[in-house]
């Protein structure tokens, strides 16, 4: 896997994205404990509200910046959302109203939602090849699971020697840091739009597009159903973890880092393993098992929560949040993959940033449906509707996902002319012009060819 650090400019964007990732954890645990001191007993309102202004956040910005990321250099774009966010982190421990830490988390928020998409889009342009690309969104992704385990242990670390306003300093090093790195290196330009394909309309319409690629396309249709499935899962660790095991199970506080850790090794094991995985198995073969098997844990959960709790409780919660977070990380991994394959290299910043769009909106509908559900409830109808949602989302991606996904359709175009460049090298019938290629979501290829009007070449 770390072969692809061979790649320069694959290493200095990894090693901006650790150090980012990195300060960001430092800065969630600075968040935490500026909320308490302003709000006392009300901190978890301010921070449920921070949560849900981040989602926002995800949700509204991503696809415009989507639409614009063509316009803009690339590494113009990342610096200035590093800077923008090492401002606000800078500015956070001067607050002295709870609203001003809303503003300053949505600003926050709006530049990490410009600058995520952007720089996923950025890695298949400079890793082409397949197999680099996958070590890489596997190297990504352990990023993410490390990120989780060291940053809370780091931020203890340093709050044992300086005050948590510090951390907000170690954050803004970090965005600057990674702003520097970005600097470094030459980044691929935006791929040009061929003429015979060019985009029409505003923003509107560039920021919608690639929603309308998700929609059209049945992989990433299931790809969405995944996200619903993942979200599903991911909420009900994230928010119920630390009930199930200082409430239901009268455990010490330090289990609730151990139960959140069982999560993160599940995942970080998995990301290790599937670079070669992927090398034997097709990325349905095993994202759609691993749905199932969410949906299987959390139905186990509710059933497990309605008993009295034994000594089997906490090793079981353990084991189920280990193969959660195996399960999570088999399924988002390989997704970037998945939009590799549907997307031109000019769409991928407007394919990037619907998904980033569209997962957090799944995270937006179950992290409340989580939260109220346990405290209203009880935790087995929170584990039980939650586990409805992951099956529905893991049966719907087994509908919309063909067993046979083949990138290459023989097509016909009946609605262009003859000359177009477009089908210089198509059969001309009595529908229209026949031809056959990798088969992507344009403003010539507007819909998926039925199973009745392509053929598929292999």
């Amino acid at each position: 896997m770390l072969s692809v650090l061979r790649d320069r400019t694959y290493r200095h964007l990894f090693a901006a994205q650790v150090i980012a990732l990195v300060g960001t954890g430092l800065a969630t645990v600075a968040l935490s404990l500026l909320a308490y001191d302003m709000a006392g007993a009300d901190a978890s309102a301010v921070l449920g509200t921070a949560l849900a202004i981040k989602m926002v956040a995800y949700v509204g910005i991503a696809p415009l910046v989507g639409a614009l990321a063509g316009r803009i250099p690339r590494r113009t774009l990342l610096v200035s959302m590093d800077l923008t966010r090492a401002a606000v982190a800078l500015a956070l421990p001067f607050v002295s109203q709870v609203w001003q830490v809303y503003v300053l988390v949505f600003v926050l928020q709006c530049a990490s939602a410009a600058f995520t998409p952007a720089f996923q889009a950025t890695i298949p342009r400079v890793l082409p090849d397949e197999r680099d690309y996958t070590r890489a969104l596997s190297l990504s992704r352990l990023a993410y699971d490390l990120e989780s385990l060291f940053s809370p242990a780091l931020a203890a670390a340093l709050l044992s020697l300086i005050s948590y306003n510090w951390l907000f300093a170690g954050t803004t090093v970090g965005f600057l840091a990674s702003g520097a790195l970005v600097v470094s290196v030459l980044l691929p330009a935006p791929s040009p739009i061929p003429v015979a394909e060019g985009r029409t309309g505003g923003v509107y319409a560039k920021a919608s597009f690639g929603t309308r690629l998700f929609l059209a396309t049945p992989r990433l249709r299931a790809l969405l159903a995944l996200d619903l499935t993942v979200a599903a899962g991911g909420a009900m660790v994230t928010v119920n973890t630390v009930v199930l095991v200082r409430d239901q199970l009268d455990r010490a506080v330090g289990d609730v880092s151990l139960a959140l850790g069982a999560y993160g090794a599940g995942s970080l094991t998995a990301a290790l393993a599937l670079p070669r995985l992927l090398e034997r198995a097709r990325d349905r073969t095993l994202m759609l098992p691993a749905a199932f098997v969410t949906a299987g844990l959390l139905a186990a959960l509710a059933v497990g929560t309605a008993v009295a709790p034994g000594p089997w409780a906490w090793p079981a919660l353990l084991v189920a949040w280990t193969l959660l977070g195996t399960a999570s990380s088999v399924v988002v991994t390989p997704s970037g993959r998945l939009l590799r394959r549907s997307a031109t290299d000019a769409d991928l910043p407007a394919a990037f940033a619907a998904r980033f769009s569209l997962s957090h909106g799944c995270w937006l509908l179950t992290y409340p449906l989580a939260g109220w559900l346990a405290a209203r409830a009880g935790m087995p109808v929170a584990a039980t509707a939650l586990a409805v949602l992951a099956l529905a989302g893991a049966g719907t991606a087994l509908a919309l996902w063909p067993r046979t996904d083949p990138a290459r359709l023989d097509h016909l175009h009946s609605e262009l002319p003859a000359g177009h460049p477009h089908v210089r090298d198509a059969v001309p019938t009595r529908g229209g012009f026949r031809h056959g290629h990798d088969y992507r979501i344009d403003t010539l290829h507007r819909r998926w060819p039925s199973a009745q009007s392509a053929s598929v070449s292999r």
